[in-house]
C-alpha cells in the first residue's frame, strides 16, 4: 500500500491518544448503556477513522469540512424537522403496527394485478436476499453473469409466450409498456395518430393518454373492430388479450387491415394465460406488451413489478429499454452482455430510444426463475386450474339467473347480477371481498392462483347462489365454454430450452440460484464506487418491512379505507422528504428516475400553460447533465437547448444567461445537476436559479446527487422549483440489478395542482393535483412496496445521523482524492474550497497516448481485484468518475485505492517498455480462474501477477469472474436474444 495511506500527523497521534485517555477514563461506563445506533452501523468510517481523514485533508472536524465545501448563500443551517432516530429493533415494532392498518381483504379486482403465491424459496433467496437485490445495473458483464442469465431466461420466456421475435428485459409496467409500444408505432411510421381499444385496462388508457400528449400526437378510444385504417394515417393500433373485462376475441382481420394500411398492430397481454390461449403472434400482433406480476411478484400496492416487451425483428432496434444478449468472451466461450446499448440515452440523449431508467431487472429476474421452477408443465397446469374455477364460477351463477357477459374468457368475468348492487356490495363486504364494480350496474371477477373451493363458495354467497363448487366441479356441462375446447387453444409448444425443464426441485433451484448468485460482484462481496449512482448500505431493517404481508398482500386499486397503513407511512415519508428537501409536496407516483423527471417536467409544462404561456417550451439543459435529462425533455414534448460548460467543470453562467435571454419568450425551464455532475459544489447555483426565474422559466434540479446536500442544503430553498429524488440512490432502495427504482418528485406550492394522477377507475376514486396533467405510472403510488425501505432509513438516522452520512460521504471522496493524487488527477475540483462534493473524476485520458490504455481496460483490471469498476467515461470521455457513498469504511477505501495505485503502476510498466502495449495485464483483464490453472500459460506475466495483484487480495476471499473479456462487437452482429444452446456447464 502507499505510504500516503498510512502516513499520520503527530497532531493526529496526540488526538488519538486523547481519545484513548477519554475510553480509559470512562471504562466502567454509565450503567444503562445506550444501544448501538443505527447511524453507527450505516455510516462506514470509525471516529478514529474520521478524525485521521479529516487530518490528512487539514481539517478539525466534519463541519469544517462541509462549511468550506458548500457555498455559504446555500447553506441549510437549521436542524431538519424530522423525529429523532429510532433502534433498529423499535423501527420493525413501529412499522409492523402501521402495516397492519392495511386490511387484506381477497381482491379479485384484477385490472392486470393478481395475488400469486410467491415460492418461498424464491422469496428467500432472491427478494430477500442483498447477493441479488445490491447489484447494480450490468454494465460490466464479466462480473454481471448470474443476473445477465437470470434476465436472459425473462426474454426469453416472453419471447417464447408471446410468440414473437425478441424480448427485452423488463420495463416499469404494464401502463409505461403500452407508452413505449405506441411511441414506438409513431418512431417506426412517423404517423400521429393512434388508437387504442376502449377495452383497455383503464390505467393503460390513462398512461398513454399522457406520454402521447406530450409528444403532440393523437389518441382515439374506440372499438377496435371498427377501426377504420384506410387514410393510411394510423401509427399503431392497441388491443388488449384477453381484455379488461375477460372477454377473449380474435384479432385477425383487424391485424390484417391494420398492416394492409402500415399500421402496426400492438397487443396488450398475460403471460399466464398465453399458457392456454394462442399468443399474439398467431394474428399478426408486431409487438406485445403487459405485466408479469403475477407470475411469482406480489401484488405490493401497484409495484413494483416487471413490465414485458416482446416485438418482430425488424423493429428490435427500435425496441425500447435493455436487451440481453449472447456473445462470447475472449476465450471463446458464450457469454451474455447487453446488447444494442447504442439505442440508449447515455449514448444518443435526446434521441435515444432507450433511457436507461425502465428496467425492473429484480422483478423480471423473480418471474424468470417462478417459470423455471414451475417449468412450462407446472405454469400451464397453474393457469388451467384458475381457468377451470372461473368455469365453475360462471356456471354457478349463470344457473341461478345472474347473467356472464363473456363468450370466452381466461381468469375473469363480467356478471349482470340478478341482485341489486347494493346487496352485491353488503354481501362482499361481510365476506371481506373486493371486485370490480362498472358504471352500468355489473361486476367483475378476476380470479388468481391462490383461490380455493372455500373462496368460489364465498362468491356465490356474495351473488346469492345456493352452490358449493364440490356439487358443481364435474358437472359434464361446466367446461362447455373452456378455452382449451375453442379456436383459442394454443397449440404451439413454449419453454423448451432445458434451462425451464431441469429444476423443478427445491434442491435444484436453490442451487441453480445461488450459481447465478456467485456470478456476479454485488455489495455484499466490496464497494461498488459508481458515480453519480450512489451504491450504498441497504441494510436487513430497512428490507425486512417488503416482505410483510400486509404490504405484499394489497392490490392498488383496493378501496383507500383499507389502506390506512400505507397511507400513514407515504404522509409521513412526505413530511420528512419535504423538510429535508425544502419543497411543499411530494408525488409517490413516477417509478424510476426517468418517470419522475417527466413528471416534474410535465407539472412545468401545464404551470406554464395554466398561466395563458404553453408556448414556454426550451428547456436548457448543460451538456454535462445526466442523459435522461435531454431524453426525458424530449419525452415531455420540450426543445432542448444545451448549455456550455466551462473548462473547470461548472456550467457556464455567461453562457446560461445569454441563452434564458434569447430564448426568454419561450423559456420553460432548466435541469441542474446539483453537486454538479463534474462532482462539484457550484457557487452559482442559487445565480443560475435567478436567472432562469428573471426570463420566466422553472428550475428542474435533478435530485440524482441529493446524497451530498441532506442536512447541508434543501434545493427548495436555494430556487428549486421541481426536482425528483432517486429513492434507490440517496435513500437506501437497492438498485436490484438495474430495477426496481423510485423517483418521487417534490414540488414548491406553485405547482402543487399540476401533480400526476387523476385515477377514476370503476370503484376507484383518487387525485393528487386540483389540475393533474394524467397519469404517469399505471399505479397511483408507484412502486409502493419499497417505500417503507426510505421511510425506514430516515427514521433511523434522524437528523442528526442523516446530516452526518452526508459529511461522510464528502469526507470519503476528498479522502480517496487525496489519496489518489500523487497517481492520478482529479478533473475537476471547487475553484474555491479545492474540494470535491461526494464524488469526484480521476483523468486517464492521457494512458491512452502513453500506454495504450483505455477506462475499459482499467475497469476490467479492478475485476482482478475484486472491485466493480467506476462509472466510465462518463460525463467525460476518457475518465473515471467515483463515488465512494458514507457506507464504506476506511479499510475498503484504502483497498480500492491500492488497487488503483498497483493498476497504475502497471501502467507506467506499459509506458516504460516492460509490458507490451498489447499483451499485458490490463489489455487482457479479467483473468478467469480457468484461464489461470489452464496448462497453457503464455502471457508475459505471471498466473500470479494476474490473478493476485495486490497483497489484499487472498485466495480465500478471491472474488473470479466467471467469463474473460466480452466481445461486444460479436454480440451486436450476431444479435441472440434468447436462451443460447445447452451449455456442459449446468450438466442439464
Amino acid at each position: 500500500m502507499h505510504r500516503a495511506v498510512f502516513r499520520v500527523s503527530r497532531r493526529m497521534n496526540k488526538k488519538l491518544t486523547s481519545v484513548r485517555w477519554l475510553s480509559a477514563a470512562k471504562a466502567e461506563g454509565p450503567m444503562f448503556p445506550q444501544k448501538e445506533d443505527f447511524p453507527g452501523r450505516h455510516i462506514g468510517p470509525r471516529d478514529a477513522d474520521i478524525i485521521h481523514m479529516l487530518d490528512m485533508l487539514g481539517f478539525r472536524s466534519l463541519d469544517e469540512l462541509t462549511d468550506k465545501a458548500v457555498p455559504k448563500r446555500i447553506k441549510h443551517n437549521k436542524h431538519l424537522d424530522i423525529s429523532e432516530p429510532l433502534t433498529e429493533y423499535d423501527l420493525i415494532n413501529r412499522i409492523r403496527k402501521i402495516a397492519e392498518r392495511n386490511q387484506i381483504w381477497r381482491s379479485y379486482i384484477g385490472m392486470g394485478y393478481h395475488n400469486c403465491c410467491v415460492p418461498h424459496t424464491i422469496m428467500r433467496n432472491i427478494f430477500e436476499n442483498p447477493g441479488w437485490t445490491t447489484q447494480y445495473t450490468p454494465y460490466q458483464p464479466e462480473v454481471s453473469q448470474g443476473r445477465l442469465e437470470g434476465l436472459l431466461n425473462y426474454q426469453t420466456l416472453v419471447s417464447d409466450l408471446t410468440g414473437l421475435d425478441v424480448a427485452n428485459a423488463s420495463l416499469l409496467d404494464e401502463g409505461t409498456a403500452a407508452a413505449e409500444a405506441m411511441s414506438l408505432c409513431y418512431r417506426h411510421n412517423k404517423r400521429n395518430k393512434l388508437l387504442v381499444s376502449n377495452m383497455l385496462h383503464p390505467q393503460t388508457i390513462s398512461v398513454v393518454e399522457t406520454r402521447c400528449r406530450s409528444l403532440g400526437l393523437t389518441v382515439e378510444t374506440i372499438d377496435v373492430f371498427e377501426a377504420d385504417f384506410s387514410n393510411r394515417d394510423v401509427a399503431g393500433i392497441l388491443f388488449q388479450y384477453p381484455d379488461t373485462e375477460g372477454n377473449i376475441h380474435d384479432f385477425s382481420e383487424v391485424a390484417d387491415k391494420a398492416h394492409e394500411h402500415g399500421t402496426l398492430v400492438c397487443c396488450a397481454t398475460d403471460l399466464l394465460s398465453l399458457t392456454l390461449l394462442r399468443p399474439p403472434s398467431e394474428f399478426g400482433a408486431d409487438i406485445a406488451i403487459g405485466t408479469s406480476q403475477r407470475l411469482g411478484v406480489p401484488l405490493g400496492y401497484g409495484g413494483p413489478h416487471a413490465g414485458f416487451f416482446a416485438c418482430t425483428q425488424n423493429l428490435v432496434r427500435l425496441m425500447p429499454g435493455r436487451m440481453i444478449g449472447v456473445t462470447r468472451d475472449a476465450s471463446g466461450r458464450d457469454a451474455y452482455r447487453l446488447a444494442l446499448q447504442t439505442r440508449e440515452q447515455h449514448i444518443r440523449r435526446d434521441k435515444a430510444t432507450s433511457n436507461i431508467c425502465t428496467a425492473q431487472a429484480l422483478l423480471a429476474n423473480m418471474s424468470a426463475m417462478f417459470a423455471v421452477y414451475h417449468g412450462p408443465q407446472g405454469l400451464k397446469d397453474i393457469a388451467t386450474k384458475i381457468h377451470n374455477t372461473t368455469l365453475v364460477l360462471q356456471h354457478g351463477l349463470e344457473h341461478d339467473n345472474n347473467k356472464v357477459t363473456n363468450q370466452h374468457f381466461f381468469d375473469t368475468l363480467r356478471v349482470e347480477p340478478r341482485l341489486p348492487i347494493s346487496e352485491i356490495k353488503a354481501r362482499a363486504q361481510e365476506k371481506q371481498i373486493n371486485l370490480r364494480y362498472f358504471d352500468d350496474g355489473a361486476v367483475g371477477v378476476a380470479l388468481d392462483e391462490t383461490v380455493n373451493f372455500e373462496d368460489i363458495n364465498d362468491l356465490f354467497y356474495v351473488f346469492d347462489c345456493p352452490h358449493r363448487v364440490e356439487n358443481l366441479k364435474d358437472h359434464p356441462s361446466v367446461r362447455e365454454k373452456a378455452v382449451y375446447r375453442s379456436e383459442f387453444k394454443r397449440t404451439s409448444a413454449f419453454l423448451t430450452h432445458p434451462v425451464f425443464n431441469s429444476h423443478h426441485s427445491e434442491t435444484r433451484i436453490v442451487r441453480y440460484m445461488k450459481v447465478l448468485e456467485n456470478k456476479d460482484v454485488s455489495l455484499v462481496h466490496s464497494m461498488i464506487p459508481l458515480g453519480s449512482c450512489t451504491m450504498k448500505l441497504n441494510s436487513t431493517t430497512e428490507m425486512m418491512p417488503c416482505s410483510f404481508k400486509h404490504f405484499t398482500d394489497i392490490h392498488p386499486f383496493a378501496p383507500l379505507e383499507q389502506t390506512l397503513g400505507y397511507h400513514q407511512l407515504f404522509a409521513e415519508l412526505e413530511k420528512d422528504l419535504c423538510a429535508i428537501t425544502g419543497y411543499d409536496k411530494i408525488s409517490f407516483q413516477p417509478n424510476s428516475g426517468a418517470q419522475g423527471e417527466y413528471a416534474g417536467l410535465r407539472a412545468i409544462h401545464c404551470y406554464h400553460e395554466a398561466r395563458g404561456e404553453p408556448h414556454r417550451d426550451v428547456c436548457l439543459i448543460p451538456v454535462s447533465a445526466h442523459g435522461t435529462n435531454p431524453a426525458s425533455a424530449q419525452m415531455a414534448g420540450m426543445t432542448i437547448e444545451p448549455v456550455k460548460v466551462r473548462q473547470d467543470g461548472t456550467i457556464d453562467v455567461v453562457d446560461l444567461k445569454t441563452k434564458a435571454e434569447k430564448f426568454k419568450d419561450r423559456l420553460s425551464c432548466v435541469m441542474i445537476t446539483y453537486p454538479s455532475t463534474n462532482g462539484v459544489f457550484e457557487e452559482t447555483v442559487a445565480d443560475l436559479c435567478d436567472i432562469v426565474h428573471q426570463n420566466g422559466g422553472q428550475v428542474y434540479l435533478d435530485g440524482a446527487n441529493m446524497n451530498a446536500q441532506v442536512g447541508l442544503c434543501r434545493p427548495g430553498d436555494y430556487g428549486g422549483d421541481v426536482s425528483h429524488l432517486n429513492l434507490h440512490k440517496t435513500f437506501c432502495i437497492p438498485h436490484g440489478g438495474g430495477g426496481p427504482g423510485m423517483g418521487p418528485i417534490g414540488v414548491k406550492s406553485h405547482l402543487i395542482p399540476y401533480l400526476p394522477g387523476k385515477y377514476f377507475y370503476l370503484g376507484f376514486t383518487y387525485q393528487e393535483g386540483s389540475s393533474p396533467f394524467g397519469a404517469v405510472s399505471a399505479a397511483p403510488w408507484g412502486s409502493s412496496a419499497i417505500l417503507p425501505i426510505s421511510w425506514a432509513y430516515i427514521k433511523m438516522m434522524g437528523p442528526r445521523g442523516l446530516k452526518k452520512a452526508t459529511q461522510v460521504a464528502i469526507l470519503n471522496a476528498n479522502y480517496m482524492s487525496k489519496v489518489l493524487g500523487p497517481h492520478y488527477k482529479t478533473l475537476f475540483k471547487s475553484s474555491v474550497s479545492n474540494l470535491v462534493a461526494h464524488e469526484f473524476i480521476i483523468d486517464t485520458r492521457d494512458f491512452k497516448k502513453t500506454a495504450n490504455i483505455e477506462p475499459a481496460d482499467i475497469a476490467k483490471r479492478l475485476m482482478d481485484f475484486g472491485f466493480h469498476a467506476p462509472t466510465m467515461s462518463w460525463p467525460v470521455p476518457g475518465t473515471l468518475m467515483i463515488e465512494p457513498t458514507e457506507s464504506e469504511d476506511k479499510q475498503e477505501l484504502d483497498r480500492f485505492c491500492e488497487a488503483l495505485i498497483c493498476i497504475r503502476q502497471e501502467i507506467r510498466d506499459i509506458e516504460e517498455g516492460k509490458f507490451d502495449k498489447r499483451l499485458n495485464p490490463l489489455k487482457m483483464a479479467p483473468h478467469t480462474q480457468e484461464q489461470v490453472v489452464s496448462e497453457n500459460w503464455e502471457r508475459p506475466y505471471t498466473r500470479e501477477q494476474a490473478a493476485f495483484p495486490a497483497e489484499f487480495v487472498k485466495p480465500d476471499t478471491k472474488i473470479w469472474p466467471t467469463a474473460s473479456r466480452i466481445d461486444d462487437v460479436y454480440g451486436d452482429k450476431h444479435l441472440v436474444c434468447t436462451c443460447p444452446p445447452i451449455l456442459d456447464e449446468y450438466n442439464y
